[in-house]
């Protein structure tokens, strides 16, 4: 079983607002559909430079697509 990664996003909700399916925003990044869903589901997080090109298509910096909760809030250090 695959453990969820703790980073959070909003690539879905990006990806709305520029009218983009999910193939159509995997085919930008080079992709499959399928790594884009577990992506944007929280399944899976992508690399760094994966990141970087998934908030480049959008035109934004990589905080304003993936979130990393804060240390403060009872995480592990």
């Amino acid at each position: 079983m695959v453990k969820p990664t703790r980073v959070t996003n909003t690539i879905r909700a990006e990806r709305e607002r520029f009218g983009l399916t999910q193939a159509e925003l995997a085919r930008r990044i080079g992709v499959t559909r399928q790594t884009l869903i577990a992506i944007e589901q929280g399944k899976y997080s992508p690399t760094l430079e994966l990141a970087f090109q998934i908030a480049h298509s959008f035109g934004v910096g990589l905080d304003d697509i993936f979130q990393y909760p804060d240390q403060n809030s009872g995480g592990p250090t």
